[in-house]
């Protein structure tokens, strides 16, 4: 069952979500084949991020590899509020 994850983290700006993402894709993690979507959201000179994934499993996976690059940036992504997908509509 797909799961979505909401983010909002209070330290999380534009300038270091954008040094995350080319820390990510420099460590060759940016995309992520379970990862079915992902949305940056911009509100108040801060990014949240809303994520959809297969499983905990493979977001739990995905983990090791962000936390780091995100602790050397100073950034803290707190909890997210996780809840399962019930339905997905494109277009």
């Amino acid at each position: 069952m797909a799961l979505a994850f909401y983010f909002s983290p209070s330290s999380f700006t534009p300038e270091v979500y954008d040094e995350t993402i080319k820390k990510l894709e420099a460590a060759g993690a940016a995309l992520r084949p379970a990862r079915l979507y992902h949305f940056a959201l911009r509100t108040t000179g801060r990014i949240q991020v809303f994520d959809v994934w297969e499983s905990q499993q493979a977001f739990e996976a995905f983990g090791p590899t962000l936390l780091p690059i995100m602790a050397e940036l100073g950034a803290d992504p707190g909890q997210p509020m996780v809840s399962p997908v019930h339905n997905i509509i494109k277009g």
